[in-house]
């Protein structure tokens, strides 16, 4: 697990606009959404894991345990969903709920050394989206 503590910054995406018109973001702030490029590290304390998101007006701190579902929020408007993260080696899938209507979207982060790719997917979405980081 060389990737824990790691900074890992934004490089590029494939289809997140799809992915973010599918989930609902409003058509208005796709654009902005788009540009935003945050870094993510995730730190580990016994068996409780932090997934750090640095965004525009802070970081967002979430301390969960592998496997174990918990109530969070998304987006400026703190939006409520669950969650879970699983750890598996080098990958930890994140699933979120946020609308059950539009089913579950899981968030897949490949950590390969310096790369992480995270392959997002929905329930009921037929598309792929991609964002791509490398180690700091």
């Amino acid at each position: 697990m060389s990737f824990i503590g790691r900074t890992y910054k934004f490089v590029k995406q494939e289809n997140f606009d799809g992915f973010l018109l599918f989930a609902g973001a409003p058509p208005d702030r796709i654009e902005q959404i788009l540009k935003f490029s945050p870094d993510h590290k995730l730190e580990k304390d016994g068996d409780t894991y932090t997934n750090i998101i640095n965004y525009p007006d802070g970081p967002k701190e979430t301390k969960f345990k592998s496997g174990e579902e918990l109530d969070d929020v998304i987006g400026p408007e703190k939006y409520p969903i669950k969650t879970t993260y699983t750890v598996d080696g080098n990958t930890v899938i994140q699933t979120i709920t946020a609308k059950p209507e539009q089913g579950t979207a899981t968030f897949k982060r490949e950590y390969d050394g310096d790369d992480l790719v995270v392959t997002i997917t929905m329930d009921k979405w037929d598309g792929v989206s991609k964002r791509y980081y490398k180690a700091a």
